[in-house]
């Protein structure tokens, strides 16, 4: 992976493609695109994609300067396909992807920027999220993977000051993050049948599985509202989030540790399920068990191919996911025996 020099001084060209997707944002795009102007790293271009909003948010936003444009889609294409249609077409060397309901620090770009000078074989960078309403509660440090096929953020709810260190996480979570253009481009982006929700997951599953590593960076804050402008426990939300946190269970899991773990996977759908805290909510988890049963023939095709082009070893991925229940319910984080983050490819070379 080429290194980009970080310093305004030494380079006029943008480094970063920001993109940020657009729908129905209401209150929370105007101040994300302004706190975005206001990063110390100004080698950046930031395009705001329209996915056919209605509430007049894109209508009224008003642009800080000339490096801010405003691509409308035409219709809801949803957050994967959404980046894809400015990634997939982006000449800068990264790529960032920010969510509407984020307001990142003044250093959130410069701190991940500065992040690739010192990691060697890193096709992504993740931020410390915070709350948008409580910066002193954890929103997310990373995303883990658990090997029954769950996934979540980090330390979700706890104090910033538990936040870990600089070091690899399974995923990256795509409401602020930084990936490398050649290795997003060269695997085909997200995958856009996911539409919304845990296509960040998948993504850094086909990364990993082709030898890349994903870093989380402390100092790069970001504020999160946290499915702000879905809901956190709506229909939306409900349906494509276990939908799609199946299919990346059965397109990426590798060779024997798929049957070895899919009566666990299919047991943790069951117990789910029969734990719905309300009728809504389990009505919305079946609808999401049948259209990824009903999915999943591509979804399977596409697992041929993943298998095919893996060159990473099945025991090499499988440390890197949780296995303890534990972790589940403590959003904990994966650790080594020396309560260190795992590594598993990732070189820090400063």
């Amino acid at each position: 992976m080429s290194q980009i020099l970080q310093s305004d001084g030494e380079g006029t060209d943008p480094a970063v493609t920001v993109i940020i997707v657009a729908y129905n944002a209401g209150r929370f795009l105007q101040p994300c695109v302004d706190a975005l102007a206001r990063q110390d790293f100004t080698r950046f271009d930031a395009v705001i994609v329209d996915n056919s909003s209605s509430d007049e948010a894109v209508e009224t936003l008003r642009l800080p300067d000339a490096r801010f444009r405003i691509d409308r889609a035409g219709e809801n294409l949803g957050f994967a396909a959404g980046n894809n249609r400015v990634a997939m077409a982006a000449g800068t060397p990264w790529i960032a992807t920010l969510n509407p309901d984020t307001e990142p620090d003044p250093d959130w770009l410069s701190a991940l920027m500065g992040a690739t000078v010192r990691w060697d074989g890193v096709a992504g960078f993740g931020s410390t999220q915070v709350k948008l309403d409580d910066p002193d509660i954890l929103d997310g440090v990373g995303d883990v993977w658990h090997a029954a096929g769950l996934g979540w953020r980090a330390l979700e709810g706890r104090p910033v000051t538990d936040a870990p260190g600089e070091g690899e996480s399974f995923a990256v979570c795509a409401a602020g993050a930084l990936y490398a253009t050649e290795a997003f481009q060269a695997i085909g982006g997200f995958d856009e049948r996911f539409f919304c929700y845990c296509e960040d997951l998948d993504l850094a599953y086909r990364l990993r599985s082709r030898g890349w590593s994903l870093v989380q960076v402390p100092d790069a804050i970001l504020r999160h509202a946290g499915s702000g402008t879905t809901g956190r426990h709506s229909t939306f939300t409900v349906f494509h989030g276990h939908r799609n946190r199946i299919w990346t269970f059965v397109k990426n899991t590798p060779g024997w540790l798929f049957w070895l773990m899919l009566p666990a996977h299919i047991a943790v759908n069951l117990r789910m399920l029969l734990r719905t805290p309300t009728p809504d909510y389990r009505r919305d988890l079946i609808a999401a068990y049948k259209a990824a049963w009903t999915g999943l023939g591509p979804v399977w095709q596409d697992r041929r191919i993943e298998q095919r082009q893996r060159t990473t070893p099945t025991g090499v991925l499988a440390r890197m996911m949780a296995w303890r229940p534990r972790l589940i319910t403590e959003r904990g984080v994966v650790t080594g025996r020396d309560g260190k983050r795992r590594k598993m490819g990732a070189r820090r070379v400063v």
